[in-house]
């Protein structure tokens, strides 16, 4: 293409010519001026307002984010700060719970302790009850046991080997007796 165009040119006899008539290029001009002038006038005004209201949108619309980003990372704070909060009233809590499971935990030994102490002092009592009511009974018994003796001792003189075999018939007699 651009062979076609130097051919032309140099077949031309005064060679290409760039520049228009002086009327073209004058009526050109004026109507440039007013077309300039008309929208300098009209539509450059129309248009600067236009994005005068576009960039205050924007302008807006970007406060509003910083507003918005603003009030986000204050919402966070106080989540985090709730959050922190929450966890430190749990620990309190779970604390709290320890101590009183063990309050009831020594409530309860004590308790028991103090339980087991009065099953013994009244086991010891029984026994000490018992030891004496058996006490009483042999006493009884031995005194009447020796009443008895004394009386077999009397019907009789007694020399050793009586008196031997009469302890010994006593104590059989004891022991078929139990």
């Amino acid at each position: 293409m651009i062979e076609a165009i130097t051919l032309l040119a140099a077949d031309s006899p005064g060679g290409i010519e760039l520049f228009p008539d002086w009327s073209e290029f004058i009526w050109g001009s004026v109507a440039f001026a007013i077309l300039l002038f008309g929208m300098l006038k009209l539509v450059f005004p129309k248009l600067n307002e236009t994005l005068a209201e576009r960039a205050s949108q924007i302008q807006g619309k970007m406060e509003e984010a910083d507003a918005k980003l603003q009030e986000a990372a204050a919402s966070k704070a106080d989540y985090e700060a709730s959050l922190a909060d929450a966890r430190g009233e749990a620990d309190r809590i779970i604390e709290e719970a320890k101590a009183a499971a063990d309050a009831l935990r020594q409530e309860a030994r004590t308790r028991a302790e103090a339980e087991a102490q009065q099953i013994l002092e009244r086991a010891e009592a029984s026994v000490a009850a018992e030891r004496d009511r058996v006490l009483q009974e042999l006493r009884g018994q031995v005194g009447a046991l020796s009443v008895e003796l004394a009386s077999r001792i009397v019907e009789r003189e007694l020399d050793a080997s009586t008196h031997e075999a009469l302890v010994d018939d006593y104590i059989r007699q004891l022991s078929s007796q139990n």
